[in-house]
Parts: structure tokens; sequence; C-alpha cells
């Protein structure tokens, strides 16, 4: 936790500039740095409107994602505001800490198209920040 707030990965449309983002902001989630998950995540497009990310120990890669802090409260308003088949749990990063994050359940990602290769949404839809 930061100064009361809880510290949340997000990997798809919730990340700056992108369609969910204000969500985080209406929550009163403050950006605190991009990161990585450990090397093993695996992700998908889901309908190429969001992206689902698992675990998969002994396999995958790894993931870019954003680090946020947000108040507990807005951690839930949040949350409820997720696709259908997005959930929290813990997500271990490249330096082997772990975060809340948000992951897919397994069936969310049946017949997607896996873009783990890609290292992440961002680098599957070009979307980037160049602030």
């Amino acid at each position: 936790m930061i100064s009361n707030k809880i510290l949340l990965a997000v990997n798809g449309t919730l990340m700056r500039g992108l369609v969910l983002n204000p969500n985080m902001i209406a929550a009163q989630a403050e950006f605190v740095r991009e990161d990585t998950t450990a090397a093993c995540y695996r992700c998908w497009s889901i309908n190429d409107n969001h992206p689902g990310m698992i675990r998969t120990p002994g396999e995958g890669g790894q993931i870019a994602l954003e680090i946020w802090a947000v108040p507990p409260a807005g951690l839930g308003e949040i949350l409820q505001k997720e696709p259908a088949g997005l959930c929290v749990g813990k997500v271990e990063l490249s330096d082997g800490s772990e975060v809340l994050g948000v992951l897919a359940e397994p069936w969310l990602v049946k017949g997607q198209k896996e873009i783990t290769s890609l290292g992440g949404w961002r680098a599957y839809t070009g979307h980037f920040m160049t602030a």
C-alpha cells in the first residue's frame, strides 16, 4: 500500500490513454509506474476488445503493465465496471514482488487469439504512451 492505497497492476484498457482509463481516474487512482510481470504469464486478445492474462507457471512470458495506487473504495468501483471474466488476483512482477492485478478466468481465453509473444496489449493494439 502507498499512503492507504492499494497497488493494482493493469494490463489492458484500464491503462493510461485507453478506453477504460477514465474508470481509474474516477476512482481517484494514481499512476505509479510502468512494469512487467514475471515470465510466467500468457495473454490473449478477447475479441479485440480487451486482453485476458493468466498465470502459467513454467511457461509464458513477461507482459507489460501499469501499476496504480487505488483507494480501497475505488477498487470496488473499478472492478464492477470490468468486463465479465476478469477478476483480481495476485500478480508476480519481474522483480519477484507481488501486487493485486487484473487477471482472466480460464474460460474467457478459450478460442481467443494469443498475444503473449508481443508482450502485452499496447504492443498488440499499437496504442503507446508518448508522454
